[in-house]
C-alpha cells in the first residue's frame, strides 16, 4: 500500500479473506475470526453499542455480526443514495467508458457479415476494450437472429447468417465506472418486419428520453412505455428488463430503477447530475427478430445529454448488399 496508495495509512489496509461465496465454510473460524476484530475496532472507538451499517456482506457474516450482539442495518440504501447524483469527474469517466463502447460498435459493424459466429465478435470486442483500458469488460451479450426472441442475455457460437437482425449489449467499466449499451443491427439487408420493430423501439426510448429533466418522476417515464400485455408478455414481473431503467456508476445497476413493475406505485423524481440507462425491446411480426436499443442519459438542468453516441436513429444494416 505505501507504493500504490501512499495516502492510506498503513494499518487501514489489511488483509483479510472471508469464505469465497461459501466455499471456505463458517466452521473454519475465519468470518468467526473477522467479526471479533470487528468488535474490538469498535470499542477501541467507543461506538460498541451503536448499530453496524453493513453494505455487502455474505450470509455467513452477516450471521455471525448478529450472533454476537451487533446490530446489524442496511447500509446498502444509503450508500445507493449517496451515489445518486453524480460529480463532474464521475461524468467524465462514465463519458469515457461510453467512447470506449463507440469504438467497439465501429469494430463490429465492420466485422459482422455472413459466417462470422457471436462469440468471434465477443472476442473482438473483449480485445479492443482491454487494448483501450477497460478494467473489467463484465459481459457481452451477442443475440443473433432466431435467438432475438425471446430474449436471451447470453451469447452462443451460433453463426451469423445474411438478413439476420442480431444486437449485442456491451457491460464493462473504466476505472470502476460501468457502460450498459445496447445496439442493433441487421446484417445485409433487413426486412420489414425488421424496420418495424426497430422504428416501434426507438420511438419508444424518444419518448423516454424527452421527459428527462430536473423534477420528472420516473412513473412518468415508465407510463410512456407499453404494458407487458401489448408486447407478447402475461404481466410486469414477466417483461422486467425489457422496457427498463437502471442507473449507473460504480454499479451496473444504481438508482434510479425505471418501469412499470416498480415505478408507478413508488416513483423518484429525478435531479440534475443523475446518469441512468433507458432500454427498450420490441420484438417483430416475423416470430423471431427483436429490436434492443439502449442510451446512457445524464440529466442536466436543460434535459438529457447522451453518452452513448454510436448511431441508433433507424436500424443500421452491416456490410449492406
Amino acid at each position: 500500500m505505501d507504493r500504490d496508495a501512499p495516502w492510506l495509512p498503513q494499518e487501514n489496509s489489511r488483509a483479510g479473506m472471508l469464505g469465497l461465496r461459501g466455499a471456505v465454510a463458517p466452521d473454519a473460524g475465519l468470518i468467526a475470526a473477522a467479526v471479533a476484530e470487528i468488535r474490538d475496532e469498535l470499542a477501541g472507538h467507543g461506538v460498541a453499542g451503536m448499530p453496524l451499517g453493513v453494505d455487502i456482506a455474505e450470509t455467513p457474516m452477516i450471521l455471525e455480526l448478529q450472533r454476537v450482539g451487533i446490530d446489524v442495518r442496511d447500509a446498502q440504501q444509503v450508500m445507493l443514495d449517496a451515489r445518486l447524483v453524480k460529480s463532474p469527474d464521475e461524468l467524465m469517466l462514465l463519458s469515457t467508458a461510453a467512447a470506449m463502447v463507440d469504438g467497439v460498435y465501429q469494430d463490429i459493424t465492420e466485422a459482422l457479415k455472413p459466417g462470422v459466429r457471436e462469440n468471434e465478435i465477443v472476442a473482438l470486442a473483449n480485445k479492443r476494450l482491454y487494448e483501450m483500458g477497460s478494467d473489467d469488460v463484465e459481459a457481452i451479450n451477442a443475440v443473433s437472429g432466431e435467438r432475438c426472441n425471446p430474449h436471451p442475455h447470453n451469447f452462443s457460437d451460433r453463426i451469423v447468417r445474411p438478413g439476420d437482425q442480431v444486437y449485442f449489449d456491451i457491460i464493462q467499466s473504466f476505472n470502476g465506472y460501468r457502460t450498459c449499451y445496447y445496439r442493433t443491427f441487421a446484417v445485409g439487408r433487413s426486412s420489414q418486419p425488421q424496420r418495424d420493430a426497430y422504428a416501434q423501439a426507438r420511438e419508444w426510448i424518444d419518448a423516454a428520453i424527452d421527459l428527462v429533466r430536473p423534477g420528472v418522476t420516473t412513473d412518468q417515464i415508465a407510463r410512456v412505455w407499453p404494458r407487458a400485455e401489448e408486447f407478447g408478455f402475461d404481466n410486469e414481473m414477466e417483461a422486467f428488463g425489457l422496457q427498463f431503467g437502471h442507473g449507473l456508476g460504480l454499479g451496473l445497476h444504481e438508482r434510479p430503477i425505471i418501469s412499470r413493475l416498480n415505478s408507478l406505485e413508488h416513483p423518484i423524481e429525478l435531479a440534475e447530475g443523475m446518469v441512468f440507462a433507458l432500454e427498450t425491446y420490441c420484438p417483430a411480426t416475423d416470430g423471431h427478430s427483436a429490436a434492443r436499443i439502449e442510451e446512457e442519459v445524464v440529466v442536466t438542468a436543460n434535459g438529457p445529454a447522451l453518452l452513448t453516441l454510436f448511431p441508433a436513429e433507424e436500424l443500421f444494416v452491416t456490410n449492406k448488399y
